[in-house]
């Protein structure tokens, strides 16, 4: 029987949500280069994979994180997964901008967020962990508590789970690199060569340089 993390990582990778292009590389907003590029907003189109995500979450949750007051989402992926969570354990919703409105209020946090609340924060994405992390110092500049965060899926960087670690947050995620790596291999969607491309991008994502890259 598969594990929950091979399962979502066989879902991600079929509609493309995750794609592996090792000598093709991606440019990342960062500047880095990548063999893989992962947009999890795909899944909302998809409505088994959106419910079973949805489910998924609301699991670890319950298993993780004492009651929490409310549900918080992360602009902008997981603003929409956020509240199918929030509304499935009937539970207040609010999300995170990444930066003010820069109209009206110029709020950050764009809901009803009271101090003293017991917030679990809801994420698309897991890369270095600083957009994540700055979305629970806007809940703590606020006055509440962040119980935990609970993400769809993480590239597991060292850099990410040292922030986490300092920033003292619980982080439970759904999938991970290293399960997708495994469900991408039994399904094909790589080969040996290309998975030890994979492997060694994780180990210094800044400054690697693609296979072909490298014979030029």
């Amino acid at each position: 029987m598969k594990q929950p993390a091979n399962l979502l990582a066989e879902k991600l990778l079929s509609i493309s949500a995750i794609k592996l292009q090792p000598e093709l590389p991606f440019t990342w907003a960062s500047g880095w280069n990548s063999p893989i590029y992962t947009d999890n907003r795909k899944t909302l189109s998809y409505p088994e994979i959106r419910n079973f995500i949805k489910v998924e979450l609301c699991r670890v949750i319950l298993e993780n994180f004492e009651r929490a007051d409310v549900i918080a989402g992360v602009a902008t992926g997981a603003i929409a997964q956020g509240a199918l969570v929030a509304d499935t354990l009937g539970l207040p919703y609010v999300y995170v901008r990444s930066t003010p409105k820069d109209h009206g209020l110029e709020n950050l946090i764009e809901g009803n967020l009271k101090p003293g609340q017991k917030v679990v924060v809801i994420e698309d994405l897991i890369s270095t962990g600083g957009s994540s992390l700055k979305a629970v110092q806007a809940i703590r500049n606020a006055g509440c508590e962040v119980v935990g965060m609970a993400a769809i899926f993480t590239y597991g960087f060292p850099v990410a789970e040292e922030a986490f670690d300092k920033a003292g947050v619980k982080l439970v995620t759904l999938s991970n690199y290293n399960a997708m790596l495994e469900t991408a291999l039994a399904g094909n969607y790589i080969n040996e060569a290309s998975l030890e491309t994979l492997r060694q991008w994780r180990k210094d994502p800044a400054n690697w340089v693609a296979p072909n890259a490298k014979n030029l």
